[in-house]
């Protein structure tokens, strides 16, 4: 399988010459602005199948829509449509186009264009085509200040720089750079099209949030490296902008310091918190030291000792029922606590022990849930 990219050092192509480079059996020809004729017609004549993605939307003049826009989609179009004269080779071509195609600015208008002449040039020779009017799409390798808001907001807000926002209550739709290769993908892995109005391809899901929302939600991200609070970046929109936001911090913010908390028994340092899925911790121990020694009536915890050996002690606060269990750093078990039931952790080892804790909500001072019961 021979691939043909062109745009191939732009966002969507960088991102599509890296999946693309995960599978076996695939060779890919790289066009970039700096490619000659002569090399793009090389590539496209041993071509099985084309990814269209160059183009032109911040030219220093606006004739440069139409070179970058009409003319090479033309071109392409009908480069592939003499493959099918000469050989009979029905060479795929997915064109990367905007949703600006359907507003009437030079942008716009040169997009549109482009499809209209791919759309003949293909009907007349009969190769297949998949033109996707992309919306804002966003995520790693994205440039600010030019791919999209998302690509700005990220920069900027990772870089304590300001951003602006015109209209807070202006609606965006984005498409994440994963969703957009993963189609393109499939269509390359011999998957039916899936035309929208007007025939053209949709990359699914689309995701619309006010301009205003975004930029908190970003805000949000930096924000948690203070208050330990994640944002719920485990699926959706949510997900993918925290992947994004996290790709624009620059190395030496890769890594950033927690409180210590410290006293004679060892340390306790909290990692991460949820809005509603607990928080996470370790601690550790000297030896012969306890910790503990209390109940919950509601609240519940998941400790796995990594380092030492540790012995917890239970006791049901009205029956009086015990129970004990000794377990070390070289098993991987994980000790629950249960509502009602006092607890404690004794390091009985000649080391240090350390400890990792879940508990199922953030701790609250105020309401903590948390009733001195020695054992």
């Amino acid at each position: 399988m021979h691939v043909v990219i062109t745009g191939a050092n732009g966002f969507i192509g960088r991102n599509l010459r890296q999946h693309l480079s995960e599978k076996e059996g695939v060779e890919v020809s790289l066009v970039t602005r700096e490619s000659s004729d002569d090399e793009l017609q090389t590539a496209l004549r041993k071509a099985n199948f084309v990814f269209h993605l160059a183009g032109v939307n911040r030219p220093q003049n606006v004739s440069e829509f139409k070179e970058g826009n009409t003319d090479l989609t033309v071109k392409i179009s009908q480069l592939l449509a003499a493959r099918v004269r000469e050989t009979g080779e029905k060479v795929p071509l997915v064109v990367a186009s905007s949703t600006q195609a359907a507003v009437e600015n030079d942008y716009g208008i040169s997009k549109r264009k482009g499809e209209v002449a791919a759309q003949k040039t293909a009907s007349e020779a009969g190769f297949p085509l998949y033109i996707f009017r992309l919306p804002n799409v966003f995520g790693k390798w994205s440039r600010p200040d030019y791919n999209s808001v998302v690509a700005t907001f990220c920069y900027n807000i990772a870089r304590d720089k300001p951003i602006q926002v015109n209209n807070p209550d202006a609606e965006v739709t984005l498409v994440y750079i994963d969703d957009v290769v993963n189609r393109f993908l499939q269509l390359l892995d011999g998957a039916q099209p899936n035309p929208v109005a007007e025939g053209f391809e949709q990359v699914q899901p689309q995701y619309k949030i006010t301009v205003g929302a975004l930029a908190d939600t970003i805000r949000a991200f930096k924000a948690s490296r203070e208050s330990l609070v994640t944002e719920r970046v485990g699926q959706g929109l949510i997900r993918a902008l925290h992947s994004t936001y996290v790709s624009f911090l620059p190395p030496e913010e890769f890594a950033y310091s927690v409180p210590m908390h410290g006293d004679a028994r060892g340390v306790f340092v909290e990692m991460l918190k949820t809005p509603d899925c607990g928080q996470f911790s370790y601690f550790t121990a000297h030896p012969g030291i306890t910790r503990g020694g209390h109940y919950h009536h509601s609240k519940t915890e998941k400790f796995l000792v990594i380092k030492g050996q540790a012995r917890f002690k239970f006791r049901q606060i009205q029956t009086g029922e015990e129970y004990e269990l000794v377990t070390d750093g070289t098993e991987a078990k994980i000790v629950e606590t249960v509502p009602g039931w006092t607890h404690d952790i004794t390091n009985i080892g000649d080391g240090e022990m350390v400890v990792m804790l879940w508990a199922n909500e953030i701790f609250e001072r105020k309401n903590p849930d948390t009733f001195a019961c020695p054992l």
